[in-house]
């Protein structure tokens, strides 16, 4: 299992935040929203990214999109989101 966070913000942004929080995974940069819009991310009316989960299968699949998410409880909801599609936690390196 990989898990990592994306945002339509510069790869420079990214590492001051990532850097900033001690995040345990990587964030990934699209400033150009290519990558966004291609998943419906970015609306054109408003252009500013949504703020949605994609899980993605082993086969490369798109799983299930939580579309509500809440940041204060989103670690939770992914936990319990990743259990009830069966995915198993990755062992320790």
């Amino acid at each position: 299992m990989a898990y990592f966070g994306a945002s339509c913000d510069t790869p420079e942004y990214n590492k001051e935040f990532a850097d900033e929080l001690k995040l345990d995974f990587p964030l990934l940069s699209d400033p150009s929203r290519k990558t966004a819009k291609e998943y419906g991310l970015v609306a054109d009316d408003k252009g500013f990214p949504k703020r949605w989960t994609v899980y993605v299968d082993k086969g490369g699949k798109v799983a299930f999109v939580d579309k509500e998410v809440k940041a204060a409880a989103h670690a939770d909801a992914i936990v319990k989101k990743l259990a009830e599609l069966k995915i198993e936690k990755a062992e320790k390196k």
